[in-house]
C-alpha cells in the first residue's frame, strides 16, 4: 500500500472539514510547512481563501492566525 503524504492528508482534511489552520496541520499531521502545501494546492487549481482569525493566549494577548478555507476544486 502506498504511503499517504502530509500534503495528501492536509487536502483530505480540508475536503472533509472545509478548512485548516497551521496548528491543526502540526498537531494532526506533523505538517510544519502548511503554507507551502497550500501554495502547491493552489497551483493545481484548487481555490483556497485565507481567513484571518484571532485567539487569546493564557496571558490574554490576542494572537492572529490564518485559517485556510477550501472554496472549490477550481
Amino acid at each position: 500500500m502506498a504511503k499517504v503524504s502530509k500534503a495528501q492528508r492536509v487536502e483530505q482534511y480540508m475536503r472533509e472539514h472545509g478548512s485548516i489552520t497551521s496548528w491543526e496541520a502540526i498537531t494532526l499531521f506533523r505538517a510544519t510547512r502548511l503554507s507551502d502545501i497550500i501554495f502547491k494546492m493552489r497551483k493545481r487549481g484548487l481555490i483556497i481563501e485565507n481567513k484571518w482569525e484571532r485567539s487569546k493566549n493564557s496571558d490574554g494577548v490576542e494572537i492572529p492566525y490564518v485559517r485556510y478555507c477550501l472554496v472549490n476544486d477550481g
